[in-house]
């Protein structure tokens, strides 16, 4: 099993997450992050005052799959989050070496599914 830790823009997570649906991953998790990168930030104007924002709202996406699911569910998360600009995300693949459904105890790839 492996973990997909997704980060993409906020305004894509609908995209994302029907595209997941749609091959069958419908566990996922969600957690609002803020980062910086390549993007840099910006510069917003307050009542005269200027201030920049250099830590940009994001939405993390994790998501556990089995081995023979992770190409397919990168390139669906590739193919629904990306705009072409500075700033679309990145995915992170790491592996899971155990999960437990805690209701049932199942384990493995059945606590995933």
């Amino acid at each position: 099993m492996k973990m997909i830790h997704a980060i993409i823009r906020p305004h894509k997570l609908h995209e994302v997450k029907e595209a997941l649906e749609e091959i069958g991953i419908t566990g996922m998790t969600v957690i609002e992050v803020r980062g910086a990168g390549k993007q840099r930030g910006f510069v917003e104007r307050y009542r005269g005052a200027e201030y920049t924002i250099d830590l940009i709202s994001k939405v993390k996406l994790e998501v556990v799959v089995r081995d023979d699911q992770v190409e397919e569910a990168i390139e669906v998360i590739i193919r629904a989050a990306r705009t072409g600009e500075i700033g679309d995300g990145k995915i992170f693949v790491t592996p899971v070496e155990e999960a437990v459904r805690v209701r049932t105890g199942d384990r493995g790839t059945d606590a995933i599914s």
